[in-house]
């Protein structure tokens, strides 16, 4: 019988594995990967909304090619619009909480300063803390919800393209994977913010070089909860140790 493409496994995803197992996955071609991974996402932020989601879909098309042993070339990149639409809206949903978190936050921000600006003189100290104080909470906020949204749709785009599901089965059963190895996932978040913001550390440029080995740790985790079906003549790996879940 056919292996369900629904089906994943659980208690698989081991952070500093992945970690590991990403950097070997793509050592070799390095640079290509560099490539491919800061122009993905350059041109993905230039037009957020609208290129992120093909980008990162064409990410994934050229390391999920590098794990089946084809060879990668950086056009591969631009195969993730052929996931524009499943990726596209992916991308919208999950820029849905942050939009519902900016309105109120410009609304409030634009409230206080008209209600509370100094007319003359001196700046109150009470407005200044008041102002710095809710950006403060606020951008707090926000990081926490960004954080759980990467959690829940760490596996969207890489569903979209190795399942070829649409984005919201893609979505859904991210979401439900990510629950159901939730320990090993945040792991891996935190551990890929903390290098990242060593990258930040150094002189900024860091995170770049950085990138293309998080990207290939994500795609690790996600070989191990979504085994190779073995699509296009590819024979599937072993599974590593878990249960299956529907």
């Amino acid at each position: 019988m056919d292996p369900n493409p629904l089906q994943f496994q659980t208690g698989v995803v081991a952070p500093v594995e992945c970690l590991k197992e990403g950097w070997a996955t793509i050592k070799d071609n390095y640079w290509l990967f560099f490539g491919i991974a800061t122009v993905g996402i350059l041109i993905g932020s230039a037009f957020a909304i609208v290129l992120m989601g093909p980008m990162m879909c064409g990410i994934f098309f050229c390391l999920f090619q590098r794990q089946r042993g084809e060879k990668v070339e950086f056009g591969a990149l631009f195969k993730g619009f052929d996931y524009f639409v499943p990726g596209l809206i992916v991308q919208l949903i999950k820029a849905v909480p942050i939009i519902i978190l900016m309105v109120p936050f410009y609304l409030i921000m634009f409230a206080i300063m008209v209600t509370n600006m100094p007319r003359r003189g001196e700046p109150d100290q009470g407005f200044m803390f008041t102002f710095f104080g809710f950006e403060m909470v606020f951008f707090l906020v926000l990081m926490v919800v960004g954080i759980l949204i990467e959690i829940f749709f760490m596996f969207a785009f890489p569903l979209v393209v190795d399942r070829r599901l649409s984005a919201l089965d893609a979505i859904k059963l991210s979401f439900k994977a990510c629950k159901a190895n939730l320990r090993g996932v945040i792991g891996l978040l935190l551990l890929n913010a903390a290098m990242g913001i060593v990258g930040v550390l150094c002189c900024f440029i860091g995170v770049y070089f950085y990138l293309p080995v998080s990207f290939a740790s994500y795609a690790v985790a996600y070989r191990r909860v979504f085994p190779d079906m073995g699509v296009q003549g590819f024979p599937s790996p072993p599974p590593p140790p878990g249960s299956w879940a529907a």
